[in-house]
């Protein structure tokens, strides 16, 4: 079932916003901004000689129109142009952790603050060797912190010998016959729908039952923030996937690699510069063109030629900085809404066995960053252990609310959540549709027949792996998904 992923969707925004993109993922100055500009000078420079005239511009431009228009295109769509250019720009951002040229490989400062942070034992002693998989698949949006949250799991159970770690980065492996080896498994925020093979039916369901089972026959899993955001999907979204009308865009946007962030914002202001006649396509003249005003702009002197440097240094010229965000006005009261103001939270679970034994699905979250007082829900749990004498625990991180079908105190057994109370109107009035409730857990325990869930909201940013607090309550909330630490888990 197709599904616009976060990631796709602010892809898609910033094809519309310009500059949204740019200033979510960190590229709007500085050296990103240079080596996208550098990059760009490199592919329109065809002979490379280092020096780039205006008819070379333009004829690196003809050769993009020929290689990029589909065959049954009549010109150049800003969606042909943004594919193309990822494969001409490179990835913005470090060259580690998820969304960079290597996603899979931790960047070697956040390892290092995380082993030291690492708690020097575990609250349980195993009742046997344990193993653990950890599954570090994303169908959606890929959050930088992956290969980091796989290798903390990794080395907490090196450093208090609670468990050996398998990491996986492949849905394949989660099978009835691979799985019997494993007491949990693990899930590192594995956005969408991450255990489906599109093309293969038959293997979802297989994966789908394996992974059920692995859980309801006595085993564990461990989940950390975005995991949540998987398996659901807006009522507007389900419609239009059941009448065939999905948002393809959206969901090759996903697939690509990180050059992607780069392109979506340069190749939004081709299209909209180049597009001479507003018919949202451009001519092979109309993109030729919009290169060739692009060198003009770029070529200050007016030399007739620019150097690699002069391109970077006059790159502003053609893409200037975003400017920063607008701040949202809060609204008037409390932030909370009025019972009658339920809003659009419309959200609809694609897998329910899944959703309920997870219990809950993203809907809303404050951005990384925004301060988060922890209230302790249960203090006697062996779970909370390490928030005894730190009133008030307060961190900064992105923080999820959940829609109302599945998240309930009645499914759920909350050990964290956001305390309210600590929090200012204005803050609270980001989140337009609140649940009337207030209600916003942080971590919590379900049962699931025989096995046993854990989830942990935060995990957005690296820095939330350096926590000593947070990184003994998930070596907590591990032990509890494989069974060693016994905790109440009744709703």
């Amino acid at each position: 079932m197709a599904r616009m992923t976060r990631a796709a969707a602010v892809a898609v925004m910033a094809c519309t916003t310009m500059g949204v993109l740019v200033t979510a993922q960190g590229m709007g100055d500085g050296a990103d901004r240079s080596k996208v500009a550098a990059a760009l000078f490199e592919g329109l420079d065809a002979n490379k000689d280092g020096r780039l005239t205006r008819d070379e511009a333009r004829g690196a431009a003809d050769a993009w129109f020929t290689a990029w228009k589909p065959a049954d295109a009549a010109g150049l769509s800003s969606e042909s142009i943004i594919f193309g250019l990822s494969r001409v720009l490179p990835a913005s951002g470090p060259q580690c952790g998820g969304r960079s040229a290597n996603p899979r490989v931790a960047c070697p400062d956040d390892v290092s603050a995380m082993v030291a942070a690492l708690p020097a034992t575990a609250p349980a002693k195993p009742a046997a060797p344990r193993k653990v998989l950890v599954l570090a698949r994303a169908a959606g949006f890929v959050h930088s912190s992956i290969p980091l949250a796989a290798r903390t799991v990794e080395e907490l159970g090196k450093k208090t010998g609670a468990w050996t770690t398998t990491i996986s980065w492949d849905a394949a492996d989660i099978t009835e016959a691979n799985l019997t080896q494993y007491d949990a498994i693990f899930l590192a925020s594995t956005t969408g729908h991450f255990l489906d093979d599109p093309k293969d039916a038959a293997a979802t369901a297989a994966r789908r039952t394996a992974f059920m089972g692995f859980i309801r026959n006595g085993k564990g899993v461990a989940a950390i923030h975005a995991a949540s955001d998987s398996y659901h999907a807006s009522a507007k979204e389900l419609k239009a996937a059941a009448s065939g009308q999905g948002n393809s865009y959206a969901s090759r946007l996903a697939s690509l690699g990180p050059g992607i962030m780069s392109a979506v914002p340069v190749g939004t202001r081709l299209a909209t510069d180049g597009d001479a006649n507003a018919d949202k396509m451009l001519s092979r003249e109309e993109f030729a063109g919009v290169v060739g005003t692009w060198f003009d702009k770029v070529d200050t002197a007016k030399a007739g030629t620019v150097t690699q440097a002069q391109f970077v240094a006059n790159y502003a010229a053609i893409m200037p900085p975003p400017p920063p965000p607008t701040p949202r006005a809060p609204r008037v009261g409390n932030g909370q809404a009025k019972a009658t103001e339920l809003g659009p939270d419309d959200q609809v679970g694609t897998w329910p066995e899944w959703n309920q034994a997870l219990g809950g699905f993203f809907k809303f979250h404050w951005n990384d960053g925004q301060t988060i007082t922890y209230k302790i829900d249960d203090p006697t749990s062996p779970l909370t252990a390490a928030f005894k004498g730190k009133t008030p625990f307060v961190i900064a991180d992105e923080t999820y609310t959940f829609g109302r079908e599945v998240y309930s105190r009645k499914n759920v057994r909350v050990l964290t959540s956001v305390d309210m109370a600590a929090m200012s109107a204005e803050d609270k009035a980001k989140e337009q549709f609140p649940r009337p409730d207030g209600d916003h857990a942080l971590s919590w325990v379900r049962a699931e027949q025989k096995g046993r869930v854990f989830y942990m909201s935060h995990g957005h940013n690296e820095k939330v792996y350096a926590n000593p607090v947070l990184l003994q309550h998930l070596l907590a909330g591990i032990q509890y998904a494989i069974g060693d630490l016994r905790a109440e888990d009744k709703p």
